[in-house]
Protein backbone atom coordinates (compact mmCIF):
# COMPACT_ATOMS: atom_id res chain seq x y z
CA UNK A 1 0.00 0.00 0.00
CA UNK A 2 1.21 3.67 -0.62
CA UNK A 3 -0.14 6.68 -0.68
CA UNK A 4 0.48 9.17 -3.61
CA UNK A 5 -0.80 12.69 -4.47
CA UNK A 6 -2.94 13.73 -6.78
CA UNK A 7 -1.73 15.15 -10.40
CA UNK A 8 -5.70 16.34 -10.84
CA UNK A 9 -9.02 16.34 -8.78
CA UNK A 10 -11.75 14.56 -10.39
CA UNK A 11 -14.99 17.16 -9.89
CA UNK A 12 -16.98 14.25 -8.75
CA UNK A 13 -14.18 13.66 -5.94
CA UNK A 14 -15.24 16.89 -4.74
CA UNK A 15 -18.54 16.20 -4.01
CA UNK A 16 -18.28 12.88 -3.33
CA UNK A 17 -15.94 13.12 -0.60
CA UNK A 18 -17.19 15.55 1.40
CA UNK A 19 -20.92 13.54 0.96
CA UNK A 20 -18.53 10.36 2.29
CA UNK A 21 -17.16 12.31 5.27
CA UNK A 22 -20.79 13.24 6.30
CA UNK A 23 -22.16 10.29 6.29
CA UNK A 24 -19.40 8.41 8.59
CA UNK A 25 -19.72 11.04 10.67
CA UNK A 26 -23.31 10.55 11.34
CA UNK A 27 -22.25 6.61 12.03
CA UNK A 28 -19.59 7.47 13.96
CA UNK A 29 -21.87 9.80 16.23
CA UNK A 30 -24.39 6.94 15.82
CA UNK A 31 -22.07 4.15 17.61
CA UNK A 32 -21.49 7.67 20.28
CA UNK A 33 -24.96 7.87 20.92
CA UNK A 34 -25.41 4.01 21.35
CA UNK A 35 -22.66 3.67 24.04
CA UNK A 36 -24.20 6.92 26.04
CA UNK A 37 -27.59 4.74 26.33
CA UNK A 38 -29.25 6.41 23.02
CA UNK A 39 -31.58 4.95 20.60
CA UNK A 40 -29.56 6.53 17.41
CA UNK A 41 -32.50 6.37 15.22
CA UNK A 42 -35.13 7.49 17.61
CA UNK A 43 -32.58 10.34 18.33
CA UNK A 44 -31.48 11.54 14.60
CA UNK A 45 -35.54 11.98 13.75
CA UNK A 46 -35.67 13.91 17.11
CA UNK A 47 -32.79 16.18 15.97
CA UNK A 48 -34.58 16.71 12.27
CA UNK A 49 -37.73 17.45 14.02
CA UNK A 50 -36.22 19.73 16.44
CA UNK A 51 -33.94 21.60 13.71
CA UNK A 52 -36.15 21.88 10.63
CA UNK A 53 -39.37 20.51 11.03
CA UNK A 54 -41.68 21.43 14.11
CA UNK A 55 -43.46 24.68 13.91
CA UNK A 56 -41.44 27.74 14.19
CA UNK A 57 -37.92 25.94 14.36
CA UNK A 58 -36.71 27.58 11.13
CA UNK A 59 -36.38 31.00 12.84
CA UNK A 60 -34.81 29.47 15.46
CA UNK A 61 -32.31 28.16 13.19
CA UNK A 62 -31.73 30.74 11.31
CA UNK A 63 -30.59 32.59 14.49
CA UNK A 64 -28.20 29.67 15.55
CA UNK A 65 -26.96 29.57 12.00
CA UNK A 66 -26.36 33.31 10.80
CA UNK A 67 -23.05 33.91 13.43
CA UNK A 68 -21.87 30.69 12.22
CA UNK A 69 -22.08 31.55 8.30
CA UNK A 70 -20.04 34.62 9.03
CA UNK A 71 -17.53 33.08 11.01
CA UNK A 72 -17.43 30.44 8.63
CA UNK A 73 -16.54 32.75 5.82
CA UNK A 74 -14.18 34.33 7.61
CA UNK A 75 -12.45 30.70 8.00
CA UNK A 76 -12.80 30.07 4.05
CA UNK A 77 -11.57 33.62 3.58
CA UNK A 78 -8.15 33.17 5.23
CA UNK A 79 -7.88 29.13 4.91
CA UNK A 80 -7.79 29.48 0.93
CA UNK A 81 -4.50 30.83 0.93
CA UNK A 82 -3.13 28.80 3.40
CA UNK A 83 -3.62 31.60 6.48
CA UNK A 84 -4.93 29.58 9.44
CA UNK A 85 -6.72 32.24 11.31
CA UNK A 86 -7.94 30.78 14.46
CA UNK A 87 -9.49 33.90 15.99
CA UNK A 88 -12.86 34.40 14.29
CA UNK A 89 -14.10 34.10 18.04
CA UNK A 90 -12.23 37.23 19.26
CA UNK A 91 -12.94 38.80 16.23
CA UNK A 92 -16.63 38.58 16.34
CA UNK A 93 -16.57 39.46 19.80
CA UNK A 94 -13.96 43.21 18.92
CA UNK A 95 -16.65 43.65 16.33
CA UNK A 96 -19.80 43.31 18.48
CA UNK A 97 -18.09 46.11 20.95
CA UNK A 98 -17.40 48.20 18.04
CA UNK A 99 -20.75 48.01 16.56
CA UNK A 100 -22.60 48.42 19.72
CA UNK A 101 -20.67 51.22 20.34
CA UNK A 102 -21.63 52.81 16.91
CA UNK A 103 -25.15 51.74 17.40
CA UNK A 104 -25.56 53.88 20.80
CA UNK A 105 -23.35 56.81 19.25
CA UNK A 106 -25.74 57.15 16.40
CA UNK A 107 -29.00 55.26 17.16
CA UNK A 108 -29.53 57.64 20.41
CA UNK A 109 -29.32 60.70 18.20
CA UNK A 110 -32.74 60.29 17.13
CA UNK A 111 -31.26 60.41 13.00
CA UNK A 112 -32.77 57.18 10.94
CA UNK A 113 -32.33 54.10 11.63
CA UNK A 114 -30.65 53.15 8.17
CA UNK A 115 -27.94 55.11 8.99
CA UNK A 116 -27.23 53.69 12.66
CA UNK A 117 -27.53 50.08 11.08
CA UNK A 118 -24.92 51.32 8.52
CA UNK A 119 -22.81 52.29 11.23
CA UNK A 120 -22.57 49.48 12.93
CA UNK A 121 -22.09 47.40 10.01
CA UNK A 122 -19.06 49.97 9.18
CA UNK A 123 -17.87 49.81 12.89
CA UNK A 124 -18.40 46.34 13.17
CA UNK A 125 -15.80 45.69 9.89
CA UNK A 126 -13.43 47.61 11.04
CA UNK A 127 -13.21 46.08 14.35
CA UNK A 128 -13.28 42.70 13.70
CA UNK A 129 -10.80 43.94 10.27
CA UNK A 130 -8.19 45.63 12.80
CA UNK A 131 -8.22 42.82 15.75
CA UNK A 132 -6.99 39.86 12.55
CA UNK A 133 -4.72 42.21 11.57
CA UNK A 134 -2.51 42.04 14.62
CA UNK A 135 -1.66 38.39 14.04
CA UNK A 136 -1.60 39.61 10.31
CA UNK A 137 1.11 42.16 10.95
CA UNK A 138 2.92 39.48 13.14
CA UNK A 139 2.53 37.09 10.08
CA UNK A 140 3.67 39.09 7.38
CA UNK A 141 6.82 41.07 8.83
CA UNK A 142 7.91 38.90 11.64
CA UNK A 143 7.07 35.13 10.02
CA UNK A 144 5.17 34.51 13.39
CA UNK A 145 2.94 31.55 13.32
CA UNK A 146 -0.50 33.18 13.11
CA UNK A 147 -2.58 30.00 14.50
CA UNK A 148 -0.76 30.68 17.99
CA UNK A 149 -1.15 34.67 17.70
CA UNK A 150 -5.14 34.86 16.57
CA UNK A 151 -6.06 31.77 18.95
CA UNK A 152 -4.54 33.75 22.00
CA UNK A 153 -6.41 37.01 21.35
CA UNK A 154 -9.42 34.80 21.48
CA UNK A 155 -9.09 35.05 25.16
CA UNK A 156 -8.11 38.73 25.00
CA UNK A 157 -11.03 39.97 23.58
CA UNK A 158 -13.33 37.93 25.58
CA UNK A 159 -11.53 39.00 28.77
CA UNK A 160 -12.03 42.90 27.75
CA UNK A 161 -15.47 42.18 26.73
CA UNK A 162 -15.91 41.14 30.01
CA UNK A 163 -14.01 44.01 31.58
CA UNK A 164 -16.02 46.67 29.50
CA UNK A 165 -19.03 45.29 30.89
CA UNK A 166 -18.36 44.18 34.49
CA UNK A 167 -15.15 45.98 35.91
CA UNK A 168 -15.10 49.13 34.74
CA UNK A 169 -17.69 52.21 33.98
CA UNK A 170 -17.08 52.17 30.41
CA UNK A 171 -19.23 53.73 28.18
CA UNK A 172 -21.06 50.11 27.37
CA UNK A 173 -21.78 49.66 30.58
CA UNK A 174 -25.68 51.18 31.82
CA UNK A 175 -25.36 53.20 34.41
CA UNK A 176 -28.59 54.48 35.41
CA UNK A 177 -31.09 52.25 37.40
CA UNK A 178 -31.18 51.32 41.43
CA UNK A 179 -29.35 47.86 40.75
CA UNK A 180 -26.78 49.02 37.97
CA UNK A 181 -23.89 48.56 40.74
CA UNK A 182 -24.89 45.55 42.24
CA UNK A 183 -25.72 43.96 38.76
CA UNK A 184 -23.87 45.45 35.65
CA UNK A 185 -25.07 45.17 32.40
CA UNK A 186 -24.34 47.03 29.47
CA UNK A 187 -26.98 49.43 27.98
CA UNK A 188 -29.74 48.33 25.18
CA UNK A 189 -29.42 49.59 22.25
CA UNK A 190 -31.91 52.09 21.11
CA UNK A 191 -35.06 51.49 18.57
CA UNK A 192 -33.43 53.07 15.97
CA UNK A 193 -30.14 50.63 15.70
CA UNK A 194 -32.21 47.53 16.28
CA UNK A 195 -32.06 45.71 12.62
CA UNK A 196 -35.18 44.81 11.08
CA UNK A 197 -36.34 41.44 9.90
CA UNK A 198 -38.83 40.10 7.23
CA UNK A 199 -41.33 37.19 8.14
CA UNK A 200 -42.80 34.83 5.38
CA UNK A 201 -45.85 32.83 6.60
CA UNK A 202 -45.08 29.63 6.44
CA UNK A 203 -44.92 26.67 8.85
CA UNK A 204 -46.00 29.21 11.54
CA UNK A 205 -43.92 31.99 10.53
CA UNK A 206 -40.60 32.32 9.06
CA UNK A 207 -38.39 35.33 10.70
CA UNK A 208 -35.61 36.18 7.88
CA UNK A 209 -32.96 38.20 9.77
CA UNK A 210 -31.30 41.57 8.26
CA UNK A 211 -27.59 39.76 9.19
CA UNK A 212 -28.67 36.30 6.97
CA UNK A 213 -29.43 38.40 4.12
CA UNK A 214 -25.77 40.52 4.68
CA UNK A 215 -24.14 36.68 4.96
CA UNK A 216 -25.75 36.17 1.97
CA UNK A 217 -24.31 39.13 -0.13
CA UNK A 218 -20.78 38.45 1.61
CA UNK A 219 -21.00 35.00 0.28
CA UNK A 220 -21.66 36.05 -3.06
CA UNK A 221 -18.60 38.64 -2.65
CA UNK A 222 -16.24 36.71 -1.62
CA UNK A 223 -16.69 33.81 -4.16
CA UNK A 224 -16.72 36.20 -6.86
CA UNK A 225 -13.82 37.93 -5.44
CA UNK A 226 -11.60 34.67 -5.23
CA UNK A 227 -12.67 33.20 -8.16
CA UNK A 228 -13.34 35.85 -10.43
CA UNK A 229 -10.76 38.89 -9.74
CA UNK A 230 -7.18 38.76 -10.32
CA UNK A 231 -6.76 39.19 -6.07
CA UNK A 232 -8.47 35.68 -5.58
CA UNK A 233 -5.83 34.46 -8.65
CA UNK A 234 -2.62 35.69 -6.54
CA UNK A 235 -4.05 34.61 -3.19
CA UNK A 236 -4.59 30.81 -4.56
CA UNK A 237 -0.93 31.05 -6.14
CA UNK A 238 0.34 32.05 -2.93
CA UNK A 239 -1.41 29.70 -0.84
CA UNK A 240 -0.40 26.67 -3.20
CA UNK A 241 3.00 27.73 -4.12
CA UNK A 242 4.46 30.70 -2.06
CA UNK A 243 8.20 30.41 -3.72
CA UNK A 244 6.20 30.40 -7.21
CA UNK A 245 3.81 33.78 -6.34
CA UNK A 246 7.70 35.41 -4.84
CA UNK A 247 9.11 34.38 -8.20
CA UNK A 248 6.47 35.92 -10.14
CA UNK A 249 6.38 39.10 -8.47
CA UNK A 250 3.68 38.65 -5.98
CA UNK A 251 3.62 41.00 -3.10
CA UNK A 252 3.19 38.52 -0.60
CA UNK A 253 3.10 40.97 2.71
CA UNK A 254 0.39 43.04 0.77
CA UNK A 255 -1.78 39.85 -0.02
CA UNK A 256 -1.37 38.47 3.87
CA UNK A 257 -2.40 41.93 5.26
CA UNK A 258 -5.32 42.43 3.00
CA UNK A 259 -6.33 38.55 3.40
CA UNK A 260 -6.33 38.77 7.35
CA UNK A 261 -8.41 41.86 7.20
CA UNK A 262 -11.03 40.46 4.81
CA UNK A 263 -11.75 37.65 7.01
CA UNK A 264 -11.33 39.53 10.26
CA UNK A 265 -14.68 41.95 8.84
CA UNK A 266 -16.62 39.13 8.03
CA UNK A 267 -16.15 38.01 11.65
CA UNK A 268 -17.12 41.46 12.53
CA UNK A 269 -19.89 42.03 10.70
CA UNK A 270 -21.10 38.69 12.60
CA UNK A 271 -20.96 40.41 16.09
CA UNK A 272 -22.23 43.23 14.55
CA UNK A 273 -25.47 40.72 13.40
CA UNK A 274 -25.49 39.82 17.00
CA UNK A 275 -26.06 42.99 18.71
CA UNK A 276 -28.66 44.72 15.88
CA UNK A 277 -30.19 41.13 15.19
CA UNK A 278 -30.93 39.12 18.41
CA UNK A 279 -29.50 40.39 21.66
CA UNK A 280 -30.47 43.89 21.19
CA UNK A 281 -27.49 45.08 23.85
CA UNK A 282 -23.52 44.12 23.72
CA UNK A 283 -23.72 40.60 25.62
CA UNK A 284 -21.30 39.24 28.02
CA UNK A 285 -21.00 36.33 30.08
CA UNK A 286 -17.88 36.64 32.99
CA UNK A 287 -17.52 33.11 33.51
CA UNK A 288 -17.58 32.29 29.46
CA UNK A 289 -19.89 29.44 30.63
CA UNK A 290 -23.08 30.29 28.32
CA UNK A 291 -21.17 32.00 25.34
CA UNK A 292 -22.02 30.34 22.26
CA UNK A 293 -18.27 29.79 20.65
CA UNK A 294 -19.25 30.72 16.63
CA UNK A 295 -15.56 31.17 15.94
CA UNK A 296 -14.84 27.86 16.13
CA UNK A 297 -17.69 26.33 14.90
CA UNK A 298 -16.90 28.31 12.18
CA UNK A 299 -14.23 26.40 11.72
CA UNK A 300 -16.35 23.28 11.13
CA UNK A 301 -18.42 24.74 8.69
CA UNK A 302 -15.60 26.22 6.25
CA UNK A 303 -13.88 22.71 6.30
CA UNK A 304 -17.50 20.79 5.54
CA UNK A 305 -18.08 22.96 2.94
CA UNK A 306 -14.15 22.77 1.33
CA UNK A 307 -13.80 26.53 1.80
CA UNK A 308 -16.68 27.43 -1.01
CA UNK A 309 -18.17 30.48 0.47
CA UNK A 310 -21.65 29.63 -1.11
CA UNK A 311 -21.37 26.49 0.17
CA UNK A 312 -20.39 27.94 3.44
CA UNK A 313 -24.13 29.32 3.83
CA UNK A 314 -25.78 25.70 3.30
CA UNK A 315 -24.01 23.99 5.85
CA UNK A 316 -23.67 26.88 8.24
CA UNK A 317 -27.79 26.28 7.88
CA UNK A 318 -26.97 22.59 9.05
CA UNK A 319 -24.90 23.07 11.70
CA UNK A 320 -27.28 25.57 12.88
CA UNK A 321 -29.94 23.30 13.00
CA UNK A 322 -27.64 20.84 14.87
CA UNK A 323 -26.88 23.56 17.41
CA UNK A 324 -30.55 24.91 17.66
CA UNK A 325 -31.95 20.82 18.57
CA UNK A 326 -29.25 20.32 21.37
CA UNK A 327 -30.42 23.31 22.72
CA UNK A 328 -34.32 22.67 22.56
CA UNK A 329 -33.65 18.87 23.52
CA UNK A 330 -31.39 19.47 26.08
CA UNK A 331 -32.12 17.38 29.37
CA UNK A 332 -31.95 13.81 31.14
CA UNK A 333 -32.14 11.81 28.12
CA UNK A 334 -30.47 14.30 25.71
CA UNK A 335 -27.59 16.05 27.22
CA UNK A 336 -26.51 19.42 24.87
CA UNK A 337 -22.55 18.41 25.08
CA UNK A 338 -23.61 15.24 22.54
CA UNK A 339 -23.99 18.12 19.77
CA UNK A 340 -20.56 19.59 20.60
CA UNK A 341 -19.40 15.69 20.06
CA UNK A 342 -21.12 15.27 16.47
CA UNK A 343 -19.60 18.66 15.78
CA UNK A 344 -15.94 17.66 17.03
CA UNK A 345 -16.91 14.17 14.92
CA UNK A 346 -17.80 15.97 11.63
CA UNK A 347 -14.28 18.11 11.90
CA UNK A 348 -12.34 15.14 11.98
CA UNK A 349 -14.00 13.13 9.15
CA UNK A 350 -13.96 16.14 7.05
CA UNK A 351 -10.22 16.76 7.99
CA UNK A 352 -9.57 13.31 6.50
CA UNK A 353 -11.88 13.31 3.85
CA UNK A 354 -9.69 16.21 2.04
CA UNK A 355 -7.03 13.96 2.21
CA UNK A 356 -8.76 11.60 0.13
CA UNK A 357 -9.30 14.42 -2.13
CA UNK A 358 -5.63 15.47 -2.30
CA UNK A 359 -3.93 12.02 -2.29
CA UNK A 360 -5.14 8.28 -3.39
CA UNK A 361 -4.11 4.76 -1.88
CA UNK A 362 -2.70 2.59 -4.29
CA UNK A 363 -2.86 -0.96 -3.21
CA UNK A 364 -0.85 -3.85 -5.12
CA UNK A 365 2.49 -6.33 -4.40
CA UNK A 366 5.54 -5.05 -4.52
CA UNK A 367 7.86 -6.68 -7.46
CA UNK A 368 10.59 -8.46 -6.60
CA UNK A 369 13.99 -6.40 -7.51
CA UNK A 370 16.04 -8.03 -10.18
CA UNK A 371 19.03 -9.75 -9.82
CA UNK A 372 22.38 -8.08 -11.07
CA UNK A 373 23.58 -9.30 -14.19
CA UNK A 374 27.20 -11.51 -13.60
CA UNK A 375 29.47 -10.75 -16.71
CA UNK A 376 31.35 -13.97 -17.39
CA UNK A 377 34.91 -14.32 -16.27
Amino acid sequence: MRIERRLRQPRWLIVAVPAGSLVFAFFASGLVLLATGHDAISSYRKIFDAAFVSKGVLSDTLVAATPLAFTGLAAAAAFRMRLFNIGGEGQLLIGAITAAAAGLYFGGSGGPSAFAIAAMVVAGCAGGAAWALIPGVLRAFFKTNEIITSLMLNYVAAYLLTYLVFNSHSYWRESKGFNAAVFPTSKTLPDSALWPAATVHVRGGIVLPLGAGFALLAAGVLWALYSRTRFGFEAQVLGDSPRAAQYAGMRTRRKILAVMAISGALAGLGGASQDGDFRHTLDADPNGLQRQYYGYAGIVVAALARYNPLAVVLVAFLIGGLQNAGNTLQGVDFPSGLVGVMQGIILFSTLGGELLVRYRIRFGRSRPEAAPAVEPV
